[in-house]
């Protein structure tokens, strides 16, 4: 194949750009082992604990047991098991909307949504921050793509107003992956309203995570009788499964599910994975406390890492990014974080712009206070060791 591969590969190491996997032995949780070593893990996206919840786990042996491991097509052909029907109709309760649809992957209802509704004659307004799956996306709906800065609803506006498309499409995250920070969606609704575009909002970080009952973005401002605002959620992250979903009109789904090439040429999710969303969903409905919890150990892992002088963001989120600055820093610390028992992961370019790599640090409702002491002292020590 040529030298391009080793060259690239050379480029990548020297760059402090080159990305490797860590192996998990055993379950998600608080505490893992990583490459064989007892770690606290602050970094994964299961913030509510129930990757590995006792009930999602019956759940899902019991619809193995019933609907064996796999679906064996896609929805359209012979996939289209009780369980995707039963846990789209549980999504549209939680959500609030007429109906829902099941992708496998946040990503694949990313493409799905946005090239299935825009195409060439589509102008679409995209957070300069938004997820890699919503830019590829533009991408591929041939609309013209123009992005706007960071949760910036004044230059959006501006950018609207300029606007000569016939369709008009908002896009954004709710809450930021990388940032922690959350979408102005009270502004954005506004503007779409205005200038007559379409709004759709990722929520894969706040599902089960914002607002009182874990709704999400809307119900975090308050907005859950917005039922035109399209929305993508996840279930690999709050909600401990796998997975992802489109929350809408029933005139929107019944649109994807005619054009939604993920949606189309994709085998359905296992059974078992929708049996164990659904509890996941019961659960989260039967006990707000997590919610609140997974909140109130947010601020308190914020407020001391602001303690030790580390300057996190400010937020409520349970997405915490400690700056750091070069990419081959951010590894080191990472590297010695681990050594000391703490799994943070390193979060460099592409992720993240040039010049801004951090540790993007995120808790769990099942963090204790003792947990939370011992991470932060280990990232002050690494913090001193490394300079």
């Amino acid at each position: 194949m040529g030298p391009f591969i080793t060259e690239e590969l050379e480029r990548l190491e020297s760059a402090g750009l080159r990305r490797t996997l860590k192996a998990i032995d055993g379950p998600q949780g608080v505490r893992v082992i990583v490459d064989g070593r007892a770690c606290l893990q602050f970094c994964s996206n299961d913030y509510l604990a129930l990757a590995n919840h006792p009930l999602l786990k019956e759940a899902a042996i019991k619809a193995t047991e019933r609907y064996g491991a796999g679906a064996g097509a896609s929805r359209l052909v012979s996939g289209n098991m009780a369980p995707h029907r039963e846990l789209e109709e549980r999504i549209s309760a939680f959500k609030s909307t007429e109906a829902a649809l099941l992708f496998n992957s946040g990503y694949n209802a990313n493409l799905g949504v946005i090239t299935a509704i825009a195409g060439r004659g589509t102008e679409i307004f995209s957070d300069r921050l938004n997820h890699a799956s919503i830019v590829d996306a533009c991408v591929l709906s041939r609309a013209r793509l123009t992005r706007y800065p960071n949760r910036d609803a004044q230059a959006l506006e501006g950018l609207l107003g300029r606007s000569a498309a016939k369709q008009k499409i908002i896009v954004t995250d709710g809450v930021f992956s990388m940032d922690g920070t959350i979408a102005p969606l009270k502004e954005l609704s506004v503007l779409a309203e205005r200038f007559g575009a379409t709004l759709i909002i990722d929520d894969a970080h706040a599902t089960g995570v914002l607002g009182r009952r874990g709704r999400g973005t809307l119900e975090h401002f308050g907005m859950e009788a917005r039922t035109d605002i399209i929305q993508m959620g996840t279930l690999g992250k709050a909600l401990g499964s796998f997975g992802a979903f489109i929350a809408g009109s029933r005139e929107l789904i019944d649109l994807l599910v005619s054009k939604a090439r993920p949606f189309i040429f994709t085998t359905a999710l296992p059974p078992a994975v929708c049996a164990a969303s659904s509890k996941a969903l019961e659960i989260i409905d039967g006990q707000p406390e997590l919610v609140k919890k997974l909140r109130d150990n947010s601020l308190l892992l914020r407020s001391r890492l602001a303690g030790a002088g580390l300057a996190p963001t400010d937020g409520d989120t349970p997405i915490i990014p400690i700056p750091v600055g070069g990419a081959e820093k951010a590894v080191a610390l990472s590297g010695r974080l681990l050594e000391a028992g703490v799994f943070i992961q390193a979060i460099r370019p592409p992720t993240v712009p040039e010049g801004t790599s951090r540790l993007r640090a995120t808790i769990s409702s099942a963090h204790t206070k003792e947990d939370i002491t011992q991470a932060v002292a280990a990232i002050r020590e690494a913090f001193d060791e490394i300079g």
